[in-house]
């Protein structure tokens, strides 16, 4: 582990096929995380001929799972049980991981837990979250407000927990909106962390012709795209749990 933050060797897990989102994503981590672009390492499992062994992981300081516009974790693709164990070799291993809406949802199906497809609790844009009593209590999210703003975009949701999960937030949607892994520095949040507004709006107008689909209007989907708002706890949360974590 490393003792300066300017010295950090993180890796980000990706799933995605279209090129100008998997480097949107890219910037995205790297900007919530303020890294610089030599300290950020990438798998993107769709695109890789060969998967490398989940010992990989071992020369990294912390490990992030992004989104995944194309893929869902309630289904089995080739490379879905390398990306299971990537996770269960994280948690074996105590190395600081983060995972944010399907990252979340990976943990999540890893270590137990269900993932359901659920497109009657899908959220989209600009949301309240509210932190649990665990919450409240937790050593990442402690010095945030009890209710905060977080940008979405899911249709699958985690039902239910794994085995010594804390759920840290929930909202009226929805629970489970973000969890602990008891004893680890492992984390999860249905909500994009990596997203701000400008962030999130360029991901909504990417996907515009998919999102006005389940909107079933261009009125729906504006409405959705005007109601953006700042982000700006979240906008430090992966930030925070580098320096809290993952620098020692």
């Amino acid at each position: 582990m490393t003792d300066s933050f300017s010295q950090l060797k993180v890796l980000l897990l990706q799933a995605r096929n279209t090129e100008d989102m998997v480097i949107q994503e890219q910037e995205c981590f790297l900007e919530r995380c303020r890294l610089r672009p030599d300290q950020l390492d990438t798998l993107n499992l769709p695109l890789m001929a060969e998967l490398p062994d989940v010992s990989l992981l071992d020369a990294y300081d912390a490990f992030f799972i992004g989104g995944a516009g194309e893929y869902s974790v309630t289904k089995d693709y080739p490379w879905m049980p390398f990306a299971l164990d990537l996770i269960r070799h994280a948690h074996a291993s105590h190395l600081p991981t983060f995972g944010s809406c399907w990252g979340h949802q990976l943990i999540a199906r890893a270590l137990g837990g269900e993932v359901i497809h659920d497109p009657e609790q899908a959220e989209l844009g600009c949301h309240n979250i509210n932190l649990t009593e665990a919450g409240k209590h937790d050593e990442l999210l402690a010095p945030f407000p009890d209710s905060f703003l977080a940008n979405m975009g899911h249709h699958d949701r985690v039902s239910v927990l794994p085995e010594g999960a804390i759920e840290l937030a929930d909202n009226h949607f929805q629970a489970n909106e973000a969890f602990r892994i008891k004893d680890r520095p492992m984390y999860g949040t249905q909500f994009h962390s990596e997203l701000d507004k400008r962030r999130e709006a360029e991901r909504l107008v990417k996907y515009r012709s998919f999102y006005i689909n389940e909107l079933h209007s261009e009125e729906v989907f504006q409405e959705v795209l005007n109601s953006l708002q700042e982000t700006t706890e979240v906008d430090h949360l992966m930030y925070d749990f580098l320096k809290r974590f993952a620098v020692k």
